[in-house]
């Protein structure tokens, strides 16, 4: 066995979801319930039926689709079809940048936190040397672009965080963006990358937030159709990147899967010529109205999230993970503790708003009862 691999955690998340019933009030879960348009996978079935299913011509995928996702986003850098490769979701984007842009033996990766868990994850299994940046608690983990480019160090290759983010739902503004990609513009030697997770850019609520790709050449964008547009199971994922790096990029692409699901990917093209990706945003804006008083009404101290769908809650727990477990064995609710994403969060719950409004003021009303916590937004 790769003692890297048997090295890893277990997913808390998987865990608590595997032993969920029927009756729970389901809080945890990273996935939207909104229905896809159905019409899309229509006309990619039609096209099928035309075409045949074979392989993309080019292992980066159809040149209609990326051509596509280069003009919807307009990034500066990024703005060819040459500079896109459709993935089998954006975790295959996030392994190939990983496993390709960093040499395991110099190179450190930069982790802005809180952090989804599987890029610490990847990065481990890879071998690389993660540095970790915390946001604070204090600021209600506001993205600080000082408080990143004061954690650079001579060995950093690029500095990886998503936003919106999952778990808070901060954004980075478009001025921090800008201030960090002209101070990395400025540094000497070999350039640092961004690695921009922006799964949930489709799912955001507030106007100030930046994107790296309009600043920044030496981005690397990280994208999917799973969260925008209720999708997880179509796998259909890409990444955007400068020239310069798009020829390695690849050919770990093709050695990882030689090409992504060429019937998703008419899916895909299907959304991108209606310009749907932006579909479910209105939804998801009164679901996170309804999540706020909810949680608010329950007495629950929340972080304001700018985009995605989560709310993360105060709970003072000394032990979130146990928490969790309590709260779902005794109380019949799923929540996933925060304290995964970064040990800032320590103490406080993940939840997800993607529900039903009356399961969501109960599930916070049980929480509250269990915690016996305070109230406010940070």
């Amino acid at each position: 066995m790769n003692p890297a691999v048997a090295a890893l955690r277990a997913s808390v998340i998987r865990e608590l979801n595997a032993r969920k019933k029927p009756t729970s009030i389901d809080l945890g879960l990273g996935e939207p319930t909104l229905s896809p348009n159905l019409a899309h996978f229509e006309r990619a079935t039609r096209w099928v039926a035309e075409h045949g299913c074979r392989y993309t011509p080019a292992n980066a995928g159809d040149s209609e689709l990326r051509s596509a996702i280069a003009a919807h986003y307009g990034y500066p850098a990024l703005s060819a079809a040459r500079n896109v490769c459709i993935t089998t979701g954006s975790q295959e984007a996030l392994y190939v940048v990983l496993k390709t842009l960093f040499d395991p033996a110099e190179d450190e990766l930069l982790l802005v936190d809180p952090a989804f868990s599987a890029y610490e994850k990847i990065a481990q299994v890879e071998g690389l040397t993660v540095r970790r940046v915390a946001m604070p608690e204090q600021t209600g983990f506001a993205f600080d672009a000082d408080r990143i480019l004061q954690a650079l160090t001579p060995r950093t290759r690029a500095i990886l965080l998503c936003s919106p983010c999952n778990p808070t739902g901060r954004a980075i503004s478009r001025a921090d963006a800008r201030t960090i990609a002209r101070a990395l513009g400025e540094l000497p030697g070999a350039p640092v990358y961004v690695i921009h997770d922006e799964i949930y850019r489709e799912i955001a609520y507030a106007d100030d937030i930046g994107s790296f790709g309009e600043y920044y050449p030496y981005t690397i964008a990280i994208n999917s159709l799973s969260k925008s547009n209720a999708l997880t199971g179509l796998r259909v994922g890409w990444f955007a990147a400068p020239d310069e790096a798009m020829g390695e990029l690849g050919k770990t692409h093709a050695l990882m899967t030689s090409c992504a699901s060429t019937f998703g990917q008419r899916v895909a093209c299907e959304i991108f010529a209606g310009n749907e990706l932006g579909a479910h945003r209105e939804w998801y804006a009164g679901q996170r109205a309804a999540a706020l008083a909810a949680a608010r009404d329950a007495g629950l101290e929340v972080v304001l999230p700018d985009g995605a769908f989560y709310l993360c809650v105060n709970v003072n727990a000394g032990n979130d993970v146990e928490f969790a477990w309590e709260l779902l064995e005794k109380h019949d609710v799923v929540a996933v503790p925060a304290g995964i994403f970064g040990p800032g969060l320590s103490g406080w719950l993940r939840t997800s708003f993607v529900g039903k409004a009356e399961d969501l003021r109960l599930g916070y009303e049980r929480i509250a009862a269990l915690a016996g916590g305070g109230v406010g937004t940070i």
